[in-house]
């Protein structure tokens, strides 16, 4: 029979089970680390927390506690063990000696101590005087900790809510939450504890990267109750209505404001009364804003008065018309001049209509950041994004003298901080709306030449009730050999949009470059338009402006590629010589001339005289009421287009304003389109071969079918 040796000690291993719950409320904290370390005594009776110091070959091995909180260490030889809690807050190391074949139980409480405090606002973000939150209500939650006060703690702590519960911007440890329905809520959140940097293994291993490793979870959570919101009984007929879709300002709406503000203040009602107040009178009723620009105009006059000379005599009145009217175009074509043209409650108000917010200033707000720099000079984003391009070419300044000519290499800062914004399309369709050729035909009677023909229908009129007008029609005769010419406006109609007229003295065309595919895109572009209000106006969805971004995107490509050769000079010299054509006519001289129908409300004095030479010489009896919103509605479209940096936008929400902010003018030029040449736009039905028709071929259609039905 075997005996026992009793020298041999008892080798059968152990384990040390380690606890971890809060010391408040006792909840479980699960995922704390906890390092296992042997104790360098043979017992824990002289162990003291604040002396022990952690060794890196006394490491056991390291536990994360589970769902109950407890982290096992198994298969232990008997002796002391220090048991490390390695998260906030600070909790002092424990000891425990293990027997042979026994198990050790070490508990740490934390002290955490979290707790829910619950509160209720009512819809309109009022304190809620119930205890109990009603359907509708906001329910608050705020977690607070033991120490949570201290900054360094809450460093360290954080919380985490449902996605149901959004976290205020200012407190991480509020909580936010939209009563939906009636019953019982609850608010679960998880109080994250991080590694400390101090603790055992912190101290230990100081390059583990124990400070970014997995946080303890403590949980807790908190109860209430909903009521359903108790109705309250009106009287009275009750309406109910829907908006259309909200949308918010850009930066480029102040753009879009200066662009319409200054193409209204080059309209021929406020040209004409520019050259009435100032050859036939002072200008003392002018106030205001128009009182500053008005001064600005005429002192532009001044100055080209003294440079514009005429090669001919006994021309005085053409030749100062004539620099008169330059100086109203150069002053009112820059959409930049100062004053900028802002009328802040008109704009409000025109903005207001197109359910635009207006709460933005758009001079000291929205114009400011839609400006951008660069190289000192303060330019529109699109002109700036050309400017990067060509970073070899040097900036110059104006000339000093007058009389200097610019002929240094270089872009001219003032072309480039304040360009004059000016569309060729507004001269193409008054051509096209025959003011030219009305005032060529008056000006062959005045020579006494008879147009070729077998009848004149001024061959027998009687121009001596002209005769007041005589030194203005002998200058402005006199001048043609330094007008533009048909042929030349006819190429850069081409250039610039791929139209062109037609006639015998335009035969023979040849163009270099021509935009073929302007017509088709402009066209498509003004469709999505239409389908966009459609949609706009149903309060029921949100209106898509990808396809208008898209299609501006097009427009503006297309626009730009023809921006060069004549650009910058033949625009504002057809613009001068046509504007001094519709002076002439509306004349009073003209009424008694050509057989006027007065009963007619024209728009403007000279259009009514234009009508009647189309009836005499049995042109096309489409009026040119239509073709001047055409010319108007489209520059201020085009300039929106090609002056807006859309190569560089992928949101829709420009569109979308440039969509509501030109409406009027989009379905202005929609109709006038359909009444000069019957090709509707806004009908769902697309016609691919008419859309991309150019206006000279369907206006000669729609002549030929008026002169058969004669």
């Amino acid at each position: 029979m075997a005996t026992r040796n009793p020298t041999v000690k008892d080798a059968r291993p152990g384990t040390v089970q380690v606890s971890v719950h809060d010391g408040a409320s006792g909840a479980v904290i699960v995922n704390a680390a906890i390092g296992l370390f042997r104790c360098a005594a043979a017992d824990c009776n002289n162990f003291d927390p604040a002396k022990w110091q952690p060794r890196r070959d006394d490491l056991v091995d390291i536990r994360y506690t589970d769902l109950r909180g407890y982290a096992v260490f198994g298969g232990l030889a008997p002796g002391a063990y220090v048991a490390s809690y390695d998260n906030v807050p600070l909790t002092a190391p424990q000891c425990a000696e293990l027997h042979a074949g026994c198990a050790a139980l070490l508990c740490f409480e934390p002290q955490v101590e979290p707790a829910v405090t619950l509160s209720f606002e009512t819809p309109d973000c009022q304190p809620s005087a119930c205890r109990t939150a009603r359907v509708n209500d906001r329910a608050i939650a705020k977690v607070s900790f033991f120490g949570d006060q201290s900054p360094e703690l809450r460093q360290r702590v954080r919380v985490a809510a449902p996605p149901s519960w959004s976290v205020q911007r200012d407190d991480p440890y509020t909580f936010m939450y939209a009563v939906k329905r009636p019953g019982t809520h609850r608010f679960e959140g998880q109080i994250m504890l991080a590694r400390r940097q101090d603790s055992g293994l912190g101290a230990l291993l100081p390059d583990a990267g124990i400070e970014g490793g997995p946080a303890a979870l403590l949980g807790v959570g908190a109860d209430f109750d909903a009521d359903e919101r108790t109705p309250n009984l009106i009287g009275g007929n009750v309406g109910v209505s829907l908006s259309r879709t909200e949308t918010e300002p850009t930066e480029d709406l102040s753009l879009w404001t200066l662009i319409r503000n200054s193409t209204e203040a080059m309209s021929f009602s406020n040209y004409l009364h520019f050259i009435d107040s100032l050859f036939c009178g002072d200008g003392a009723n002018v106030r205001g804003f128009e009182a500053e620009r008005f001064s600005k105009k005429a002192e532009q006059f001044r100055q080209l008065n003294k440079r514009r000379a005429l090669p001919f005599t006994d021309a005085e009145a053409y030749r100062v018309l004539k620099a008169a009217t330059e100086a109203f175009v150069m002053v009112n074509c820059g959409v930049l001049n100062q004053p900028l043209a802002f009328n802040p409650s008109e704009d409000d108000a025109y903005l207001d209509r197109r359910d635009i917010p207006a709460n933005n200033d758009l001079e000291t707000v929205l114009l400011s950041n839609y400006l951008e720099s660069v190289d000192g000079t303060v330019t529109l984003p699109y002109l700036a994004i050309i400017r990067r391009k060509l970073p070899d070419i040097p900036i110059t300044l104006a000339r000093g003298s007058e009389d200097d000519a610019d002929l240094c290499f270089g872009i001219i800062q003032d072309k480039l901080s304040n360009p004059c914004l000016l569309e060729l399309i507004w001269s193409y369709w008054h051509e096209e709306g025959m003011l030219v050729q009305s005032m060529n035909a008056i000006t062959q009677r005045f020579q006494n030449v008879r147009a070729p023909g077998i009848s004149e229908a001024l061959a027998n009129s009687e121009i001596d009730m002209l005769r007041p007008l005589n030194n203005l029609i002998w200058g402005y005769t006199q001048d043609e050999q330094h007008r533009l010419t048909v042929v030349r406006r006819n190429y850069e109609y081409d250039h610039h949009y791929g139209v062109r007229l037609d006639g015998k003295a335009v035969q023979n065309f040849r163009p270099a470059d021509s935009r073929s595919k302007f017509l088709e895109a402009f066209h498509h572009l003004l469709r999505l338009c239409t389908s966009f209000y459609r949609q706009d106006d149903d309060t029921t969805v949100k209106a898509d402006a990808f396809p208008v971004l898209n299609a501006l995107k097009e427009v503006h490509l297309i626009l730009s590629q023809g921006a060069h050769n004549q650009f910058g000079d033949l625009p504002s010299t057809a613009r001068i010589e046509m504007m001094m054509q519709q002076w002439l006519l509306a004349r009073p001289e003209f009424r008694e001339f050509l057989p006027t129908r007065l009963m007619v409300a024209y728009p403007e004095p000279w259009m009514d005289r234009v009508d009647a030479m189309k009836k005499l010489q049995n042109w096309t009896d489409t009026s040119v009421v239509h073709f001047r919103s055409l010319a108007t509605f489209g520059e201020q479209i085009l300039l929106s287009v090609r002056y807006g940096a859309w190569s560089d936008i992928y949101e829709p929400t420009p569109a979308f304003n440039w969509a509501r902010f030109w409406r009027p003018q989009v379905q202005g030029y929609i109709h006038a389109y359909r009444a000069a040449t019957g090709v509707d736009l806004s009908i769902d039905a697309v016609d691919p071969v008419a859309e991309a028709t150019i206006p000279s071929v369907l206006l000669r259609q729609r002549l030929s079918e008026q002169l058969r039905g004669s």
